[in-house]
């Protein structure tokens, strides 16, 4: 595991989020009202991008294709896919998957992402 400088914390205010590009992946980082937390960027359904998403109910991320829900402190689904009306049938062959987590720690008022 590598120790990845992103950004200074004051670059993402609580309840936003901004893509980071780190070593050639795309993480999402994440700014709670308990702190900051980072997964990857591309929804485990299609590969949606979720920085297009939203956050919601404080600390959950909405891919803003087809609406799968993920928990942004664990990864875990919350709702897989559901919009369109339909594309359920798609979930016979695309099971539901965990998004990947990473831990993000402040330093300096400067955040790490370990990757």
């Amino acid at each position: 595991m590598v120790h990845y400088q992103i950004c200074a914390e004051s670059e993402i205010p609580v309840g936003e989020m901004k893509e980071c590009k780190v070593n050639d992946e795309s993480v999402l980082v994440y700014h709670l009202s308990d702190g900051f937390y980072a997964t990857h960027n591309r929804c485990t359904h299609l590969f949606g991008p979720l920085q297009k998403g939203k956050i919601v109910d404080g600390g959950k991320i909405q891919c803003p294709w087809h609406h799968s829900c993920f928990d942004i402190r664990t990864g875990e689904v919350v709702e897989w896919a559901n919009y369109p009306p339909g594309i359920q049938f798609l979930n016979i062959v695309r099971k539901e998957k965990a998004l990947r987590t990473y831990k993000v720690t402040v330093e300096d008022g400067n955040l790490f992402v370990d990757i």
